[in-house]
């Protein structure tokens, strides 16, 4: 007798749809292939949301969560945490095209709680760590932020040219050697 299951089909779900963006973005990808990815019928995919663009959502939303959770941000030690976020993009390549796919798709003004409620918690550890002097506070915390997410996720970026500048071994090193610079006090 089979039983049921909807958490783990649900996250059968979230892996398929993870790799069916990646792959195709929202607009390429099919609600029936996702599905069949995932080894469960389309009516079931459509039971847990309404529909592709609610489910390309959910998977950001998702994202946000695990990346929150694999590195968490210690301000204190922002070099080692873009090694690690750099780390994960290495680790993750599906994840850095899924969120390239959202940028272009979604664009900039579909800011979602979770990433606003996310970067809102980060700023408010730079400026921590700034008043305990362990970071500059020559820029503003959302700028320490910005350059540092920035360096940790720049040899993600889909352009050839600028990955050659830099050989694959000394990439990890280079942003932590960057962050370092960027925010001694």
């Amino acid at each position: 007798m089979r039983t049921r299951d909807p958490e783990s089909k649900k996250q059968q779900l979230f892996e398929a749809a993870l790799a069916e963006f990646a792959e195709y973005g929202l607009a390429g990808a099919r609600m029936d292939r996702l599905a069949k990815r995932a080894g469960i019928s389309t009516g079931l995919a459509y039971s847990f949301w309404d529909s592709k663009e609610e489910l390309f959502d959910a998977v950001f939303d998702q994202i946000v969560a695990l990346t929150i959770a694999a590195v968490p941000i210690d301000a204190d030690h922002l070099p080692e945490y873009a090694a690690s976020l750099y780390g994960g993009g290495v680790e993750h390549p599906e994840v850095v095209r899924f969120m390239t796919w959202y940028r272009l798709e979604r664009g900039e003004s579909a800011q979602r709680a979770a990433a606003t409620e996310a970067m809102n918690d980060k700023i408010a550890a730079i400026a921590e760590a700034q008043r305990h002097g362990t970071v500059t506070s020559a820029m503003s915390p959302g700028l320490v932020l910005a350059l540092v997410l920035s360096l940790a996720n720049m040899w993600h970026q889909p352009s050839e040219d600028l990955r050659q500048l830099v050989p694959e071994k000394e990439r990890r090193q280079a942003v932590i050697d960057a962050v370092t610079r960027l925010v001694a006090p």
